[in-house]
């Protein structure tokens, strides 16, 4: 695998509100399937992930305020991962 599959945990108030519960957001690369987070997840952080569930973001075109000009984004992957209870991904 050459591809970095998880990116980054998002912080986020409904991050931050699912952690409570064991869930964690991470964005992760578009192409990742759910066995290769799971198994990214288990190696980077060091815990035992019980399910995964993931989302994808559409990219498109988002204007500059106070300008005409437009950039567009990026289509994106985010992941809901359940960890075993009592284990914890940093955030940081």
């Amino acid at each position: 695998m050459t591809k970095e599959t998880v990116r980054r945990v998002l912080i986020t108030e409904k991050g931050s509100r699912l952690s409570a519960e064991n869930r964690y957001v991470l964005e992760v690369a578009p192409d990742a399937r759910k066995p290769e987070i799971a198994q990214a997840v288990e190696k980077k952080f060091g815990v035992h992930v019980l399910a995964v569930r993931t989302v994808n973001q559409k990219g498109g075109l988002r204007y500059i305020r106070g300008t005409r000009r437009a950039i567009t984004e990026k289509t994106w992957k985010t992941a809901y991962v359940t960890v075993k209870a009592g284990e914890r991904i940093e955030q940081v």
